[in-house]
């Protein structure tokens, strides 16, 4: 295997803009950067001394400047550590730890205290240290345990044993780490819900008190209002957000307790409709609208599931809006909450994965019988591999959070909770416990197999790869979740260049833009006027020994010309505009 260098720059702090974007304090301290590490077993050290690891990459990648080669086993505990200085003008009467995620279970100390613990390896957590924290140094210490597929805990494509579909595990802190302080009555969170059909959006913020919210269109005041209660409605004739106008309006809270909040929202609505011809369709703003999507894992070929820069998130994403699509599918991630803000101001729609789990991915329960139109009852916990009962709970969990942490953001519209039967265990339930927490977005509750035929799931999904792609009979609203996977070897940019794999081989650039063109037009679009709603070809970029990206790992080659992609993708649109 070769580790696999992008050309962003990494710098001494890494990742250091804000990380919430719609929940933005004035007080900040990133603490990014250089911290040390060592491995503990049984209380006792395994390394010897302590090591220096660049936060926040995993030691296991190679931006983390760890040497190659590191594995935490079972049993083994990774020991985070370092001091920060807190001053005087910064503790102004609640202070709160920030952590973006922490792979997998982990406790937090400050200062010799126990503060946090913390089960699930790809959710935001904060914790209020205000008793813990003080003035001049601290010592922050996390303490970390990875079971990655040892149990049927959240995992997402992480293994041990990587290869074709699944790829490197890595453990400990993967996402920005940060304290915030604010006066000690304060906001806790803020919900915002958008009302298309009024123009008018509805925010209810975690405070008791008086509070007053400001809405500026640019420079220009669009609303002032004071309130009390912890919500209020706001109306100003707003435009609609889509794709082609993601039309962002920014407000500020402000507190009779002195707290300020910047955040920002966009108003859209989603819902099923039927067409002229009786077909049901996914709509934005009340109309028909194709999504038209790519798969994205988001892994990185330097920092695993942790990208170089955020320079590098928002090129990626733009080059995907400049192909001409209008939706990315995050793939069993959770992305920091500013690759989220990058889809809201490019106008992107996500339909978002929740992490799944489970045990043992049996081809021949999730994979096989669904191809030959079997499709299982997922109450059958031994047969997708989910006995464990406090696994179950912990997929939950850690569902419910993905939707709180992720709610405001106004690109998403669809959840996802389970993808191709792993792990998939009461679809119906769960899908009904989203809809109770969010029914303003759609559900593909099982995308790709194992359909439970069930109200509550949105639509119909496939994944088509091997068989010729079709509109099947359904009352629901048909999309294809995944196709394509066109793989195209790029020498120089191979991760493990004795291993490939794709869904279709290509020996050139120009082979595989003829074949993209005939995989779209010649097959894709005539399925839109028979009901098709939604496409999400596979992928974005090549990830380890899977080579079906539009790009390299490494993100230096493109290997589809951006403008090709579009003229392909316009013709797509074009045919969708034609639906009614």
């Amino acid at each position: 295997m070769v580790r696999l260098k992008s050309d962003y720059e990494v710098g001494e702090i890494p990742l250091s803009e804000y990380p919430r974007p719609q929940m933005r304090r004035e007080s900040y301290l990133c603490l990014n950067g250089v911290w040390r590490y060592q491995k503990v077993k049984g209380g006792e050290q395994i390394q010897g001394e302590w090591k220096n690891i660049l936060v926040p990459f995993s030691p296991e990648s190679l931006n983390s400047g760890v040497e190659e080669g590191f594995t935490l086993g079972r049993g083994e505990t990774l020991v985070y550590e370092r001091e920060f200085i807190a001053t005087k003008e910064f503790l102004k009467g609640a202070t709160m730890l920030h952590f973006g995620a922490v792979d997998q279970i982990c406790e937090v100390f400050l200062n010799g205290v126990c503060v946090c613990a913390h089960d699930s390896g790809f959710t935001p957590f904060c914790i209020d240290v205000t008793a813990a924290i003080k003035e001049g140094e601290n010592l922050l210490r996390v303490e970390c345990v990875d079971e990655t597929e040892a149990t049927e805990r959240v995992r997402g494509k992480q293994s041990t044993r990587p290869g074709t579909i699944w790829y490197t595990a890595q453990s400990g802190i993967w996402q920005t780490v940060w304290l915030e302080s604010a006066p000690e009555k304060y906001i806790k969170s803020i919900r915002i819900t958008p009302d298309a059909e009024k123009r008018s959006v509805f925010v209810a913020s975690e405070y008791e008190g008086k509070q007053k919210i400001t809405v500026y269109d640019g420079e220009a005041v669009l609303v002032e209002k004071e309130f009390s209660g912890g919500q209020v409605s706001v109306e100003s004739d707003f435009q609609l957000w889509s794709p082609e106008n993601p039309k962002l309006y920014d407000f500020v809270l402000e507190t009779d307790s002195g707290d300020k909040i910047f955040s920002y929202f966009g108003v859209r609505s989603f819902s099923v409709q039927a067409d002229k011809n009786g077909k049901k369709r996914l709509c934005l703003n009340g109309k028909p609208y194709f999504m038209n999507g790519v798969l994205d894992q988001g892994y990185w070929s330097d920092g695993l599931l942790t990208p170089p820069s955020y320079q590098a998130v928002y090129d990626e994403l733009k080059m995907l809006k400049e192909m001409g699509f209008n939706m990315v599918r995050k793939h069993i991630k959770v992305e920091p909450l500013v690759w989220y803000h990058y889809c809201d101001k490019l106008g992107l729609l996500v339909w978002q994965d929740f992490v799944n789990g489970g045990g043992e991915y049996k081809f021949t329960h999730v994979a096989l019988l669904p191809f030959l139109g079997i499709h299982h009852k997922d109450d059958d916990y031994r047969y997708f591999a989910r006995e464990n009962t406090e696994a179950r709970y912990e997929y939950i969990h850690a569902a419910q959070d993905t939707v709180n942490a992720l709610y405001n953001c106004p690109c998403i519209s669809t959840w996802v909770p389970f993808n191709e039967g792993w792990g998939q265990f009461d679809s119906e339930k769960i899908s009904y416990m989203v809809l109770e927490m969010d029914g303003t977005r759609f559900i593909d509750s099982v995308s790709g197999w194992h359909d439970q035929g069930r109200e509550a799931t949105a639509m119909r999904s496939l994944h088509t790869y091997y068989m010729p792609l079709k509109v099947p009979r359904d009352p629901r609203p048909v999309v294809l979740s995944e196709f394509g996977g066109y793989s195209k070897k790029t020498d120089g940019h191979i991760y493990n260049t004795e291993k490939e794999f794709g869904y279709k081989v290509f020996k050139t650039n120009e082979a595989l833009l003829a074949g993209l063109k005939k995989l779209f037009l010649k097959k894709l679009k005539p399925l839109i006027a028979k009901g098709l709603c939604a496409s999400v070809y596979t992928q974005v970029s090549d990830v380890e020994e899977e080579i079906n990206g539009l790009v390299t790992y490494d993100r230096k080659v493109i290997k589809v010309p951006v403008a090709e992609m579009r003229a392909i993708n316009d013709e797509i649109k074009a045919e969708s505009e034609k639906v009614e």
